[in-house]
């Protein structure tokens, strides 16, 4: 077992350790619960108004949202130096990356386990949205947008792009030093292979949280970093050459 969660002290540092990754995760794939058999809509249905369909999504959710990235493309090009048209832009590629052809339900997930997973044509909607949310960033808005930044990094660690995640969840501590934030980079930055960073931002996230639960979050982060430095050491496995 990886964690002792038998005291209330641990059981509550683990819960701090992991709730905002998961929910990384979640805003990564709650959408994808769009059209799924027996499920009410995911988050786009709630963006969009749609129900969904057994094929994903309907027609018409694909259609608004082509109608919101060419929208967003053409406040852009109007005014390329407003973070706001930048900022929707990403926003419009990241609900079109969760739907239609651009996810496939049946698929398995190499990065997370879970089926279901994003198709070419969804990770080209991710780089999209990455290109835009660059942009944003880079003309400093008033105030990071930390909702979708946290909804790129969900997206990023869902399609495996585990340097972005880690790069977008900095941005997302510098605004927001607390030790929840501080402990997500962490555990990013070691799944990442990024043990300096994971070591720099974890001992902030043991700093910021009460004396009490120090040792408790010190040991949770210790023992995550070794299981991935143990599944990285592991050799890939090759196929085997005529069958």
């Amino acid at each position: 077992m990886l964690f002792d969660l038998q005291s209330a002290g641990r059981r509550r540092t683990v819960k701090t350790v992991y709730l905002g990754l998961a929910l990384l995760m979640f805003i990564g794939f709650v959408g994808f619960s769009v059209g799924s058999s027996g499920l009410g809509g995911g988050i786009v249905d709630a963006i969009t108004g749609s129900s969904g369909s057994s094929s994903g999504s309907s027609k018409a959710t694909v259609e608004r949202m082509q109608k919101a990235i060419d929208q967003a493309k053409l406040t852009t090009q109007r005014s390329p130096a407003v973070p706001g048209g930048w900022h929707n832009l990403a926003s419009a590629h990241l609900n079109m990356s969760q739907v239609g052809d651009n996810f496939d339900p049946s698929a398995q997930n190499a990065t997370t386990g879970s089926t279901g997973d994003y198709t070419a044509a969804g990770r080209a909607q991710i780089n999209a949205a990455g290109t835009a949310w660059s942009k944003y960033v880079s003309l400093d808005p008033k105030q990071l947008d930390l909702s979708l930044a946290r909804r790129m990094v969900g997206a990023y660690s869902a399609s495996g792009r585990a340097q972005q995640a880690i790069a977008t969840q900095q941005e997302i501590t510098q605004a927001q030093p607390n030790a929840g934030n501080f402990s997500v980079l962490a555990q990013l930055a070691y799944q990442g292979g990024q043990s300096r960073t994971g070591d720099l931002a974890a001992a902030k996230a043991i700093a910021l949280t009460p004396k009490k639960e120090q040792k408790a979050l010190k040991t949770s982060l210790s023992q995550l970093k070794d299981q991935q430095q143990l599944q990285a050491a592991q050799p890939t496995p090759t196929a085997s050459i005529g069958g």
